[in-house]
């Protein structure tokens, strides 16, 4: 499967449009087409599925490590995959779109905005290809769409102005049809507000289709293999139930992938009214409760999930499921709903986000994602507080980022643990969720 990274100069420069475009204009070509996204993000990917109709492969080296990057992007299916990156192309640590790229040894093609400028963009372009020198990072910017650009004159300028090694590739035109609202959290997903079929189709016409296969290339594979995931438990019957609905909706495809190599997974919907199914642990993803948080609260599953934990079954939240275990949450609005009540926190809605970055945590004991003293590397993104009893037991100590309280994550209660953090399978989580099963 060949590749190329979709990078752009900053973030808010329509990469997620172009990338989007792109896969278009391939599949329009009977290209059997898988996308991929650089950092952790889970909303982004959304509009990848909808439009390529599979998964979006997450591909962080903080997550997953680069050799577990390469895994994750050689699991792909398809003729070509399309990468696209995360804020401004050298933004970031080690999971930056550059650093990306580098560990895949993948051409960028450049997104410039071109709204107000022509020559300018080639300036720009030419900069950001100069700069990988001054990063140091093995980067190979081959190529520029300009996003925001218009025919004739407008577009005419912006390929003259290029140097012979900065190929031109198309532009994405200006158009209110290929604006993605927000919120907080990012973009609305991609089943909620999906671009117009005719603006994508329109835009997609605007590529260079035969030179975006001409730049793709194979990627470096990984230098070992997958790592073993123990006893296959599928046969044996064991069966973990994750909550899929419009409340949970961030789970990593590779999250999915890896449990259902290891058991049996049923998914249920909580907000949809499903009681919680007969199983022998529990995965709550995150996503936004808050927005149905009426719903939760009325939710059976909700009631069984508590009695089931209390009685010691093993459950795993993450960020939007620490939420529902909590015992209330009160939206930005001031309304307070009753949650599951399983961890003695009360969490509550913020106007700003209270957490942006990459997380490292170091089990305190034995928990039900990790042996004592290892480390789990993940990242957090959320505007809710939790508010938690004073004798609340903890199973992380935060290294890197902030956690739930006093730099610790990891509320735990019964064989229940919900974290603020987000971790990825190759972190070994749910390998460990697994075999505490």
């Amino acid at each position: 499967m060949r590749g190329f990274v979709v990078g752009g100069t900053r973030s808010g420069v329509g990469k997620t449009v172009t990338a989007l475009a792109v896969i278009r204009a391939l599949q329009d070509a009977g290209r059997d087409v898988q996308p991929a996204k650089a950092g952790p993000d889970f909303i982004d990917p959304s509009h990848h599925a909808h439009v390529a109709g599979k998964p979006s492969r997450t591909l962080d080296a903080w997550l997953q490590g680069e050799d577990g990057l390469r895994r994750n992007y050689h699991r792909g299916e398809g003729d070509v995959c399309v990468v696209e990156g995360v804020m401004g192309l050298y933004d970031g640590d080690v999971s930056s779109t550059a650093a990306v790229a580098a560990t895949l040894d993948l051409p960028v093609v450049l997104v410039v905005d071109a709204k107000a400028g022509m020559e300018s963009v080639a300036a720009t372009a030419l900069g950001f290809q100069r700069y990988a020198a001054v990063a140091d990072v093995d980067v190979d910017v081959a190529s520029v769409v300009a996003a925001r650009a218009h025919g004739g004159r407008h577009e005419q300028g912006i390929r003259d102005a290029l140097p012979d090694d900065l190929e031109y590739f198309g532009r994405v035109p200006p158009n209110e049809a290929l604006e993605i609202p927000d919120r907080h959290l990012g973009l609305h997903l991609g089943d909620e507000a999906p671009l117009s079929a005719d603006a994508l189709d329109a835009a997609s016409e605007s590529l260079d289709v035969e030179g975006l296969l001409d730049v793709a290339r194979t990627a470096r594979r990984p230098a070992t293999s997958d790592p073993d995931t123990g006893e296959e438990r599928s046969a044996t019957g064991t069966r973990v139930a994750v909550a899929r609905d419009d409340a949970f909706r961030f789970a990593y495809p590779a999250t999915v992938e890896r449990l259902r190599e290891r058991a049996d997974v049923v998914a249920f919907a909580p907000t949809a009214g499903d009681d919680l199914p007969d199983c022998d642990g529990v995965y709550l993803p995150g996503g936004y409760p808050e927005l149905h948080a009426d719903a939760l609260a009325a939710a059976p599953a909700l009631e069984q999930l508590a009695r089931a934990a209390s009685d010691g079954l093993p459950v795993l939240g993450e960020c939007g499921g620490l939420m529902a275990l909590s015992r209330s949450l009160t939206t930005t609005d001031g309304d307070t709903y009753e949650m599951a009540g399983v961890l003695p926190a009360d969490v509550r809605m913020c106007e700003r986000y209270q957490a942006l970055d990459h997380v490292e945590l170091r089990a305190r004991t034995d928990t039900v994602s990790a042996g004592a003293g290892e480390s789990l590397r993940g990242h957090e993104f959320h505007y809710s507080r939790a508010d938690v009893d004073a004798d609340a037991r903890f199973a992380f100590d935060v290294e890197r980022g902030d956690g739930i309280h006093d730099e610790k994550d990891g509320l735990t209660e019964y064989r229940t643990l919900g974290t603020y953090a987000h971790v990825h399978a190759e972190s070994g989580a749910f390998d460990a969720f697994v075999d505490a099963l």
